[in-house]
């Protein structure tokens, strides 16, 4: 799917085909929950060339390091899933970091593979770039329109940041760069931080505890009222390579399920997942965040690509990787 051929420096005009599974492909974060999950799917595709680099190896908020990086490397696709992310609780204590660090990683990659003329790249943002109180569900064209939540408005900036150098690139230099918004994701290599993570996998963690130190209740932020849609890493993989070889625009393209429910009833399941018996209480002092949140999901259908995992099997499938790892998991 083409929304408008792009021309390339050479005057030709670009129409996305299969990429070459002997090409470099460098994806960005490819340790954490989005970017390991990029890095199987394309490894289960037959990509020989993936390559991806810890924080500790390069850090992408260093400028000189990113393109000296670029320049050894020379990637031919580069999966941008790297970034600075958290739950209410992290995003409301430590606005400047998201802003800051999510602003200079990003427009550092991008520089670089703008430098080495890198043609397919994906940018990765987050559904919390639409306004609060967006009509449901929430089309690409709602960017802009209104008031952003307001416990995560740094790293929603930052994010629609992002999206507009993925358009700047587009419109000044004649790229076929795209971006992709998710939903909310959860999976394998998930934060499982009580304190840093999203609400999915917090959840798995307190009931889990729960049941382990035979507690008889949990609570819960907020009213339970809330809806949310929740996507499986390994869907979102799935969408990203899907994406990278239909899809060319400059508009950011919406990636989930297109069904939603509340958190009382993500709770619930994971409860019984876990084994958890006894009473979930919610403590309606701390703040809900946004009502609703709900992706329109059309541009991706007419795309060819669709969810395939059930939030029941997904949940199933986490909570046995979460037991299977939990000495490991980020803490």
């Amino acid at each position: 799917m083409t929304d408008g051929k792009t021309d390339l420096k050479g005057g030709v005009p670009f129409t996305p085909t299969p990429l070459d599974r002997g090409d470099r492909v460098y994806v960005a974060g490819h340790r954490g929950l989005v970017g390991s999950a990029i890095v199987r799917k394309l490894e289960v595709e037959g990509f020989e060339d993936v390559i991806g680099r810890t924080s500790a190896e390069l850090d992408l908020k260093d400028r000189d390091a990113t393109f000296a990086f670029f320049r050894e490397t020379k990637p031919k696709v580069v999966v941008l899933a790297a970034a600075k992310v958290g739950g209410i609780l992290a995003n409301s204590t430590y606005p400047v970091d998201f802003l800051s660090d999510n602003l200079r990683i990003q427009t550092n990659v991008m520089d670089a593979a703008l430098e080495q003329g890198v043609e397919r790249f994906l940018f990765l943002g987050s559904s919390c770039i639409y306004p609060k109180f967006a009509p449901q569900p929430i089309k690409e064209d709602s960017l802009l329109t209104g008031h952003l939540e307001e416990t995560n408005d740094a790293y929603a900036i930052a994010k629609i940041a992002g999206i507009l150098g993925v358009q700047s690139v587009r419109k000044q230099y004649g790229l076929p760069w795209i971006s992709a918004m998710p939903t909310n994701l959860y999976g394998p290599n998930d934060n499982f931080s009580p304190k840093g993570s999203h609400v999915l996998p917090a959840l798995i963690r307190r009931y889990d505890e729960a049941v382990k130190s035979g507690a008889t209740t949990v609570t819960n932020w907020g009213t339970g009222a809330p809806r949310r849609e929740f996507l499986h890493v390994d869907d979102m993989a799935d969408a990203c390579l899907h994406l990278l070889e239909h899809y060319d625009g400059a508009a950011q393209v919406n990636v989930g399920t297109g069904t939603d429910v509340t958190i009382r009833e993500v709770a619930e399941t994971i409860a019984d997942v876990v084994g958890f018996t006894g009473v979930t209480e919610w403590d309606t002092t701390k703040p809900d965040g946004t009502p609703q949140k709900l992706l329109d999901v059309s541009k991706l259908a007419g795309a060819g690509w669709n969810a395939r995992i059930s939030l029941v099997d997904g949940i199933g499938s986490t909570v046995g990787w979460y037991w299977e790892h939990a000495r490991a998991v980020r803490s």
